[in-house]
């Protein structure tokens, strides 16, 4: 009798324990999980998801009943102090290639998710794996928008002149806005590099909020110029605990930290 008390205090003082790690410690660190995807496809390299695994991927969002929502009405939150209910998610896909169009874009809009696609101007309609102008404009007219990702995937922290560094982030912008005809309201790093020079040239380009990968020292995505992303994979449909977690909310909570350069 006393080994069964004993085991049901031990019980109740473990559930006591995790209920209030999670109420006070993890609860309050919830963060929207921003997605981060590049290709699709069957290519061998980690960045492609093929199209089944996508799919089955934007499935198990929808069946589960996960919010996604824009980017910019994450940012809008975020400025505005605005809590977000569990199980809400924001999808980013980084390039502009062209399978982009022919693979991703009919499952976002079979399931009407919004997602804002960060392209490098210098390679849309001359590089024909990416994509071009008229299907980039037919996107944008369902629920997909587009932002900047420089002209020529520069790694900023190591361009030296401020001109060019003022051309690669301004210049991409303008590009979008003239000839897309669509407002181009967040930058993405490429490769996630960032310094504060970096920052401010986007600040001052007129971007309202850039993403990164999993870099950057400011916690919980407080700071909209260093938006923290989760990189999704063909594998973590095949293992659906990891594709769980890192729509959790917690993922990058859990994460070492990496400067952002």
């Amino acid at each position: 009798m006393k080994i069964i008390k004993r085991l049901l205090v031990a019980i109740t003082t473990f559930f006591i324990i995790v209920s209030a790690f999670y109420f006070f410690w993890l609860s309050p660190r919830y963060v929207v999980p921003i997605l981060m995807y590049h290709r699709f496809g069957y290519g061998e390299n980690n960045l492609f998801v093929t199209p089944e695994n996508f799919k089955r991927q934007m499935v198990y969002i929808k069946g589960n009943g996960y919010d996604v929502i824009s980017l910019d009405e994450l940012v809008d939150g975020i400025r505005n102090n605005r809590r977000f209910k569990h199980k809400t998610v924001v999808i980013t896909i980084d390039d502009g290639y062209r399978d982009n169009y022919s693979y991703a874009y009919p499952i976002l809009k079979k399931y009407n998710f919004p997602a804002t696609i960060f392209i490098a101007t210098n390679f849309i309609g001359n590089n024909k794996d990416f994509m071009s102008l008229d299907k980039i404009k037919a996107m944008s007219k369902n629920g997909i928008s587009f932002g900047g990702h420089t002209k020529s995937h520069a790694y900023l922290p190591s361009v030296g002149e401020k001109t060019v560094l003022w051309s690669e982030i301004k210049g991409c912008k303008e590009f979008i806005e003239e000839k897309i005809g669509v407002d181009a309201d967040y930058f993405c790093y490429p490769t996630g590099g960032f310094n504060e020079e970096v920052k401010a040239t986007v600040r001052k380009a007129e971007y309202k909020g850039a993403c990164a990968t999993n870099r950057g020292f400011v916690e919980l995505n407080k700071d909209v110029y260093e938006l923290k992303r989760v990189k999704i994979t063909n594998s973590d449909t095949n293992k659906p605990f990891s594709f769980w977690a890192k729509l959790s909310g917690y993922y990058n909570v859990f994460r070492s930290k990496k400067r952002g350069y």
